[in-house]
């Protein structure tokens, strides 16, 4: 079923939670499914979606690895245990170190909306384990419509971008730029990321070759354009063709706790999406969807001291193309989706050595996925129930000249249901059951370091999540509440061993909760609420060790924000993002003990006209000094005589956006 919400001035700002809280979104309302909105209009602070994601949904955490191009953890998991989608393209970092997360590859200012569907529920995308996250950007209009911005905030951060879309009855256009620049920002200390550098390298006795040169102590974090484009053709009143170009480039990134920084990390979506409706009675709407994906990545280590003895670049590109065919039905109550599924990604990777030698880490591995999908969603008196099945075919093989190294292939049948009983109106309970899985990565299988060792394993088995699900969504008057549990089970989870330095398979479970929800007070007042919750352990452990707690469990969050609108035009919003301790960690392989926090931020929104729109924020309030993601070593951090170098979150940061609409 399908509705436009927007219950009040304020759901348009609600922070958490529920798909209650669209500003005039067409979505198909789901109960296991969090919705997003308005980010391109609510995040105008930076580019950062990672950062973005971590204040608005309760259940995300946040992987810091510098100013920008940051990662994500959902329930308890990341890398490609998460399925990442930008308008159903998928999205592949080609760094194996994350500097170029799949969310990074899209600007806030040119998403509309973002779906995250929570466990494995997604039958039509491969690789969706743990969560499927559905970016959707900006759509062309039929009215020429637009507007212009500029964002300055602390330590030299300047953006400027523009959107303009327009069209006729039949034809559609959107033009979308950005640029933005920032330097190093400080801790809650006034540590720069070269300063942060420096008190880990005295008080751990680090190889000073990580520092920064004292010519680069003060250069930027990073710089950012984008671009992107579309055209949408209305071929007849059943027929539509819809064309999508999207280029990011983003050049010399820092990352203070990693040996090396970014060059450059330039990304190409192209998008291609033909719709046709009303074909006949097994027809209701067909549509075919092409897609390629690319990203160049070269990350060096010539701002560092290091280089010194001789400047070392690893340099990896990869390219993703994909297709589906899906076709959708009715038949007497039953809502029908069949489809085909298929996807090449290919990945290459080599260091390029001082003595100008080059060695290879990823060599030219090719992941390549077929796959037949069916959905049904079938209604019975006050029950709605969801069933999924997929049937998945992968091989996954290397241009490695060593006949030793296996070409590997995984067959596997996933399947859900999802059966959500509407007890009246305002009350929803849902309870589902899901079996998902994902294959080992080129990274996982093949990788090896600049010595020539091999990080990956061979033997590696596809991971398989069993999961459970239930949870209530009520809505009252004036409010609406949401809250989910889960239980995940996880044959053969790919686990970091830094005793061999490689990669197991051992059995793992998560469970948790969240909760969200939202209070109109008054027409003037509003509350929101966001808590999670997880905890993970390991049923076995990698070969040698002993710790069984599961790596990349944040601790108990939660998101708490006040909205309050002075009048129509003035809109206020104070938040509260605060974590526990991490007390529960993976000490064997890197983690540490965080300590607990809790940040303020403010902003405040004032309109003029029907044209001009100004946001003033400061972010952190009181200037904390703290980290909120671990130091789990299947990432290259900076080590040396003790833990592995943190990286502290921004101190107190003072930022405006002023814009003009047309």
């Amino acid at each position: 079923m399908k509705k436009i919400i927007g219950l009040s001035l304020f759901a348009a700002m609600v922070v958490q939670a529920a798909p209650a809280v669209l500003d005039e979104i067409e979505v198909e309302e789901k109960i296991d499914t969090e919705v997003i909105s308005d980010v391109s209009g609510e995040e105008i602070k930076s580019a950062d979606l990672a950062d973005a994601l971590f204040k608005q949904s309760p259940s995300v955490a946040l992987v810091r690895r510098s100013g920008i191009s940051n990662d994500v953890i959902i329930r308890g998991q990341k890398k490609d245990n998460i399925n990442v989608t930008i308008d159903g393209a998928k999205v592949c970092g080609a760094c194996p170190n994350r500097m170029d997360p799949p969310i990074s590859h899209v600007a806030t200012n040119n998403i509309d909306y973002i779906e995250i569907n929570e466990g494995p529920f997604n039958v039509e995308d491969f690789g969706s384990l743990s969560a499927n996250v559905q970016v959707n950007t900006l759509k062309p209009s039929k009215e020429f419509t637009g507007e212009v911005g500029v964002n300055v905030g602390s330590w030299d951060y300047k953006k400027g971008y523009f959107n303009a879309s327009g069209g006729t009855d039949d034809v559609r256009f959107l033009l979308s730029a950005s640029t933005e620049k920032g330097g190093q920002y400080e801790d809650g200390d006034g540590n720069t990321f070269a300063e942060q550098q420096d008190a880990y390298i005295a008080d751990h006795n680090s190889s000073a070759g990580m520092a920064y040169l004292p010519t680069k102590r003060e250069m930027d974090a990073f710089e950012k354009q984008t671009l992107m484009a579309k055209l949408f053709w209305d071929i007849t009143d059943t027929q539509e063709l819809r064309l999508g170009y999207t280029a990011n480039r983003t050049d010399n990134v820092l990352y203070p706790n990693t040996p090396m920084d970014a060059i450059y990390d330039d990304s190409d979506i192209y998008t291609l999406e033909y719709i046709a409706k009303d074909l006949g009675e097994y027809s209701k709407k067909l549509s075919v969807n092409l897609y390629q994906t690319e990203v160049d990545h070269p990350m060096s280590n010539e701002y560092r001291k290091s280089s010194a003895k001789g400047v070392m670049t690893h340099h990896l590109t990869t390219k993703m193309q994909g297709a589906k065919l899906k076709n959708e039905f009715d038949v007497e109550n039953h809502a029908l989706t069949a489809g085909l599924d298929y996807s090449l990604r290919n990945w290459d990777g080599n260091y390029l050595m001082p003595n100008g030698a080059s060695k290879h880490s990823i060599w030219d591995v090719d992941t390549e996925n077929i796959a037949l999908f069916v959905k049904d969603k079938v209604k019975v008196g006050k029950f709605e129930i969801d069933l999924g099945l997929r049937y998945d075919d992968t091989e996954v093989s290397t241009a490695d000249t060593n006949s030793s190294v296996p070409t590997r292939s995984y067959n596997a049948l996933s399947g859900n249901m999802l059966a959500t009983y509407h007890a009246d109106f305002t009350t929803k309970y849902f309870v589902g059951a899901g079996v998902a899985h994902r294959v080992p990565d080129g990274r996982e299988l093949y990788y090896y370091d600049k010595g020539g060792q091999r990080i990956g394993n061979f033997d590696l088995d596809m991971v398989t999540n069993r999961e459970v699900d239930i949870g209530l969504e009520k809505k009252y008057e004036n409010a609406v509440a949401k809250v989910k549990l889960f239980y995940s089970h996880l044959d053969n989870f790919i686990a970091y061993n830094s005793l061999h330095n490689s990669f197991d398979n051992i059995d793992a479970r998560i469970w948790g909760f969240d909760l969200s929800g939202s209070y109109f007070a008054t027409e003037s007042l509003s509350f929101d609420l966001g808590l999670s919750y997880q905890n993970g352990k390991k049923l076995d452990t990698p070969a040698g060790q002993s710790d069984k707690d599961l790596p990349e469990i944040p601790p108990f969050k939660a998101n708490l924000a006040v909205n309050y609108a002075v009048d129509p035009s003035l809109l206020l919003k104070a938040e509260v993002v605060a974590a526990d301790a991490w007390t529960s960690f993976d000490a064997e392989n890197g983690e540490q003990k965080l300590d607990a926090y809790g940040v303020l931020n403010l902003k405040g929104t004032k309109t003029f006209g029907d044209n001009i729109e100004l946001t003033v924020g400061v972010d952190n309030v009181f200037d904390s000094t703290y980290a909120v993601s671990n130091t789990y070593r299947d990432l290259t951090l900076i080590f040396g005589g003790g833990d592995v170098m943190l990286l502290n979150e921004p101190g107190r940061y003072f930022y405006t956006n002023l814009s003009y609409k047309f």
